[in-house]
């Protein structure tokens, strides 16, 4: 039995209660990442430099998980540890998501695309603000015996808030086309109407969150040993940086290997994001070069659809992750489900009818699924309460600088080796995801 044990166990309505808010925070991850690429397009944006409008996410997780990580581990109030960081990040992420689909209407003040950079960077920090002490609260409530259980519930309440995201412009679009309903109320189009949707259920569903969960103070986090004594609620003297530093250097082992499976896994889902509505305008809708504008079009909308696809998928595979991972192993798991996602971006390549695009989704929405809750509940095993929030911020490193660096290269990589050819990525993505799967087979898990 581990100190971690020593925790009470908590009912499966406790740990959806605490996990609900996921919801929100996904659906405003599944809006941008299904229509940011449509949106900036649409201002000018061409194929070369549309990568490096998204770091934006990366670089502002980078920075704003370790230190809101940092923070959180060492506040306590009336309101609690993590929960005033979630509440704050909510409001902020409801404004920016309300912002994003209007970046056009800046052109006073700036340029669309200036103003899309700044508006989603901001909408990235907000959301980071929200999510990262979402994931600490997880992992200071949950026993060891009831992770991977806590963490498959977040995987499947994640899911559903990518299907809901994905789906919201194709779900406004068709109800205004068959019931005569119009936008013009909402925003005028399908998109801003979504995002502003979004932006209400993200409230809705972190408010809650908060609202029905209660933290462990500080008395009772020392009653359950988890830190064999070590003050529980302090901020380093040393200061932040020296402090995340330290911490860095001194990252478990198990934080270290796990990096680069992380590193692999996300470089392949950046490509994913970033290239898959332009990779099937080329490949499959667009016949003639004036066809551009229409493909893209057509391209993104099936894009909402595939991406609610695959977060359904892992929603569902997630159901059935505790079971899987405690009879093979968190290790087995995660590791094939990396291959199969791999294998199914490899198939993508080879498909050119857009309903048959659906088959892969299913190997990358089990590869997402293992993705979301796998890494995360081997880590926090490994982590005393009063480091978690600051490790998980961390560990956001390597899910972070893969992003960066495929911001930066990728653009090129496609101008010049494969040709302005975006679908050759996405088969990249799947050789990177196999050799992801790979490494799991040197990978040491506790026990």
């Amino acid at each position: 039995m581990t100190m971690h044990d020593l925790k009470p166990s908590l009912r499966l309505g406790q740990i959806i209660n605490m996990n609900i808010g996921f919801i929100g925070v996904q659906i405003g991850f599944a809006l941008q990442n299904s229509n940011a690429s449509r949106i900036l397009q649409a201002n000018g944006a061409d194929l070369e430099h549309l990568p490096l409008f998204w770091l934006a996410a990366p670089l502002t997780g980078m920075l704003i998980q370790p230190i809101v990580g940092h923070y959180s581990d060492g506040t306590w109030g009336r309101f609690g540890r993590r929960r005033p960081y979630i509440f704050i990040g909510a409001i902020l992420t409801a404004l920016a998501l309300c912002l994003m689909p209007n970046i056009g209407g800046f052109q006073l003040y700036a340029s669309a695309l200036l103003m899309g950079a700044i508006i989603f960077t901001f909408a990235d920090a907000a959301i980071n603000v929200a999510m990262e002490p979402m994931r600490a609260m997880v992992g200071d409530k949950l026993p060891s015996g009831q992770k991977n259980l806590g963490f498959s519930i977040q995987t499947v309440l994640i899911g559903v808030g990518a299907v809901i995201g994905s789906w919201l412009p194709y779900g406004l679009q068709t109800l205004s086309e068959q019931t005569g309903w119009g936008l013009a109320e909402l925003g005028g189009d399908a998109v801003a109407a979504a995002f502003y949707v979004g932006a209400v259920l993200l409230l809705l569903t972190l408010f809650w969150s908060i609202w029905t969960t209660r933290e462990y103070t500080p008395k009772q986090l020392h009653a359950f040993h988890e830190d064999q004594g070590r003050p529980l609620i302090s901020v380093a003297k040393r200061g932040l940086i020296a402090s995340l530093w330290t911490d860095f250097k001194h990252m478990p082992q198990i934080m270290r290997d796990l990096g680069w499976v992380q590193f692999f896994s996300w470089f392949a889902l950046f490509i994913m994001w970033v290239y898959m509505t332009p990779a099937l305008a080329e490949h499959i809708y667009r016949q003639r070069p004036e066809d551009y504008p229409d493909a893209i079009a057509a391209a993104g909308n099936w894009v909402g659809v595939l991406f609610g696809v695959y977060s359904a998928v892992s929603a569902v595979y997630a159901l059935f992750l505790p079971a899987i991972a405690n009879r093979w192993g968190r290790k087995l798991t995660h590791g094939l489900s990396l291959f199969l996602g791999g294998i199914s971006f490899l198939a993508l390549y080879f498909i050119q009818d857009p309903i048959f695009l659906l088959i892969p989704m299913l190997g990358i929405g089990i590869a997402w699924g293992s993705i979301l809750a796998m890494p995360y509940a081997m880590l926090s095993d490994s982590l005393t309460t009063e480091k978690m929030g600051t490790y998980l911020g961390l560990f956001n490193f390597f899910i972070t600088l893969p992003q960066i660096i495929c911001g930066f290269t990728a653009g090129w990589i496609i101008k010049y080796l494969f040709d302005n050819q975006p679908m050759y990525a996405i088969a990249l993505a799947g050789i990177l995801m196999v050799f992801a799967s790979l490494l799991m087979i040197r990978f040491k898990e506790n026990k």
